[in-house]
């Protein structure tokens, strides 16, 4: 049985029950963290120094927390086939494609694009900014449009670890306020994406507790 800590809002924590529930696994999850408090702790503290979510801890082995560090225990403890693959080179292009989203896009969009159209006050948000937030990280889009123009998932023909990595924030990309660019092969693939039982009920998430 899988513990998690944080709530289900948090884009990291998203990320890692997309993966539970991609592979089947067993779990209680307790919100922490934003609205719900519980970080600043000294529980908490114990589990993860740096006071974030998510954390998970697996049976009696000790907690884990950083989402990237987390997804991959999980990939090699528990996943099997196209999802993180025996053969090392095939299991690396996995992890290049899973380590690119988490740099580019899940950091690109959050904080730069995220938090300044929906957690900034309408008459404090600045326009500019998030126009150029969404470029810069349209143009890391870019990549996985030529990637999706001839792969049916990020990293080949497996729906993998760099799928989620990547598409976790595709939700929020497509739901919030603002102008995108036409990208018709990210499009479809984010339309599979939406027909995956975990992903609607771990990523297709209201995120209203977190408006401003």
């Amino acid at each position: 049985m899988l513990i998690i800590w944080g709530r289900k809002t948090s884009s990291n924590v998203q990320a890692l029950m997309w993966c539970v529930g991609e592979l089947g696994l067993q779990f209680v999850r307790h919100d922490v963290g934003h609205r719900y408090g519980g970080t600043d702790t000294a529980a908490f503290c114990a589990l993860n120094p740096n006071s974030t979510v998510p954390v998970l801890q697996d049976g009696d082995n000790p907690p884990l927390w950083e989402t990237g560090a987390i997804l991959l225990y999980l990939a090699n403890r528990y996943a099997t086939g196209g999802f993180w693959p025996e053969d090392l080179l095939a299991r690396t292009e996995v992890d290049r494609w899973a380590e690119w989203a988490k740099l580019n896009i899940a950091l690109g969009f959050t904080a730069p694009v995220f938090w300044r159209v929906v957690r900034t006050p309408e008459a404090e948000r600045d326009l500019r900014a998030i126009d150029t937030a969404v470029n810069a990280f349209e143009q890391k889009l870019d990549i996985a449009e030529q990637q999706l123009a001839s792969h049916p998932f990020l990293s080949g023909d497996a729906f993998s670890l760099a799928d989620i990595q990547f598409g976790h924030v595709l939700y929020r990309y497509h739901d919030i306020g603002i102008n995108r660019k036409p990208l018709p092969h990210l499009r479809a693939y984010y339309a599979k994406l939406m027909q995956r039982p975990a992903f609607q009920e771990h990523v297709m998430v209201s995120y209203d507790e977190l408006r401003a």
